[in-house]
């Protein structure tokens, strides 16, 4: 694979951005939960519960959230794919889901749960050995129309790096105002990305073009 290079550095470009590979996502994905344990684990509520305004994920949101994906969207919807191809629609995926299900919890107690069904779906993701065959088959996504399987896997990944880097943002936030000066600096990195707020919006926007007043995916 190609890539560009200055000085030591590699940048990314359409003609050297990553293949989806099972063993690539596998690296990711396996280490999801010890990257959260070793991040999360032990924190009070200060740095995990606030969140960036209404309908945003606080750290503790975000969790509730992986456990959710964990039981109802990518093993599932891998499933569907498999068993039925694009003649059966995915259930509606509800982003908030969480809200509810995450009540009398404590983040540890979400942390050890995501880490328990992520391992579980591991397991039996690996045991499919899928082939290229497989990756191409396509599903139905409620919104998206038509899907393949390879779409879904890395988006799974893609998916677990966002929320991570979502949680990082929202807890670098807690300092902005003790940083003084030092935020001209670093606000590029930290506060001038999308906020949650904007990324809602956006999704918001286009879900609203198929089904109004709809909050699932």
């Amino acid at each position: 694979m190609e890539q560009k290079q200055a000085k030591g550095r590699i940048f990314i470009t359409n003609d050297n951005k990553m293949k989806y590979s099972l063993e690539r996502s596998y690296e990711i994905l396996d280490r999801t939960p010890v990257v959260l344990q070793d991040l999360l684990s032990g924190l009070p509520d200060d740095w995990v519960m606030p969140n960036e305004g209404p309908e945003t994920f606080s750290p503790y949101d975000v969790i509730g959230h992986l456990v959710h994906g964990e039981k109802t969207d990518w093993t599932v919807r891998t499933k569907m794919i498999l068993e039925f191809g694009n003649t059966k629609t995915f259930e509606k995926y509800d982003r908030f889901a969480q809200y509810e299900e995450s009540k009398g919890k404590s983040l540890q107690q979400l942390l050890d749960e995501f880490a328990a069904i992520r391992k579980e779906n591991m397991v039996w993701f690996k045991s499919l050995n899928l082939t290229e065959d497989d990756l191409n088959r396509q599903g139905m996504h409620p919104v998206l129309g038509s899907v393949t399987l390879r779409h879904l896997l890395a988006t799974w990944v893609v998916h677990d790096l966002t929320h991570i880097a979502q949680i990082t943002r929202v807890m670098a936030k807690q300092y902005k105002t003790e940083m003084g000066p030092w935020t001209e600096f670093s606000g590029y990195l930290i506060f001038k990305l999308y906020t949650c707020n904007q990324k809602q919006q956006l999704l918001t926007s286009t879900y609203q073009k198929f089904h109004p007043k709809d909050r699932k995916r």
